[in-house]
């Protein structure tokens, strides 16, 4: 273990946090998603995790892109989908205390699954709730 470092970050995902670079994307994917399908690039598992503690942990460490108009996307729930994502208000509040004005946008499913194979990496987690999917863009260190 090392000081400052949250013990939930793995150290596969520490490696591959440390590899990306400005404007890279990683998806924190819910227990629903189809993260082995969709990870064209790298999947890491943080089997037993929640997202919400997922986000959280990375947020203490990476920096959300400020020259995009919305660096987080979540996936939007499919119309006439009886689902209304409560996780979404944790995340607001998890993203406001590491970065002030963050602007999220909502992605449809199918869009969110291709932009998902784009990404550098997916972190499949045991979340239950239901799109409880978010993609975070990197921005850079100042």
């Amino acid at each position: 273990m090392l000081k400052g470092i949250p013990k939930i970050i793995s150290p596969e995902l520490m490696k591959v946090l440390m590899e990306m670079g400005h404007s890279d994307e990683i998806v924190i994917a819910d227990g629903n998603f189809p993260a082995g399908t969709c990870a064209t690039n790298s999947l890491v598992r943080c089997d037993g995790h929640n997202v919400p503690e997922i986000l959280d942990a990375i947020l203490s460490l990476f920096p959300l892109d400020p020259y995009v108009e919305a660096p987080v996307a979540l996936m939007e729930v499919v119309p006439g989908d009886n689902v209304k994502p409560v996780i979404w208000e944790d995340y607001k509040l998890i993203i406001d205390r590491h970065e002030k004005g963050i602007k999220i946008e909502n992605i449809e499913r199918f869009a969110f699954y291709e932009r998902a194979k784009k990404a550098y990496v997916i972190v499949a987690t045991s979340e239950e709730a239901l799109y409880a999917n978010v993609i975070l863009k990197k921005g850079v260190v100042k």
